[in-house]
């Protein structure tokens, strides 16, 4: 992979461009990586790629090795693993709830305890998750609710 970068104050813009002999999954992780810096994600639906704000995102969640994204009316498909969202995400509004779980902390109605200081989450839209033992300190942490 080479990497060129043109600095020149005429520029009024960022634009990046990839060239590449055909689009494969390191191409599309770049593509992903790029998005994400710019609070996009780019997922698929019933074959077409669409690009996600993060604001609309209620949770993310792997199931059988693939990931799928969750707003208030949709489920998404991402071709990034769990952590590469952990890593991008979980720094601002989100956290990860469990090993298979990031939440969108703005999107939490309501907790409440659970056997085994787990927490069982209710999301906006009435979903409910699970927070395991190892994250339920982090998420009172961060709701202010210790």
């Amino acid at each position: 992979m080479k990497i060129s970068i043109n600095i020149d104050p005429e520029f009024t813009d960022t634009e990046i461009i990839i060239k590449a002999a055909s689009l494969t999954a390191e191409t599309e992780n770049i593509i992903a990586a790029l998005r994400m810096a710019d609070n996009q994600l780019t997922v698929i639906k019933d074959g077409e790629t669409h690009i996600l704000d993060i604001s609309k995102i209620a949770y993310i969640e792997t199931v059988d090795r693939r990931t799928f994204v969750y707003t208030e009316n949709d489920c998404y498909e991402s071709k990034l693993k769990l952590y590469e969202m952990d890593e991008k995400l979980c720094t601002g509004n989100f956290l990860r709830i469990s090993k298979s779980c990031i939440v969108r902390l703005k999107y939490i109605r309501s907790l409440k305890a659970e056997l085994d200081r787990r927490i069982r989450i209710t999301l906006e839209n009435g979903e409910q998750l699970i927070a395991s033992r190892q994250y339920a300190d982090e998420l009172k942490k961060r709701l202010g609710v210790c």
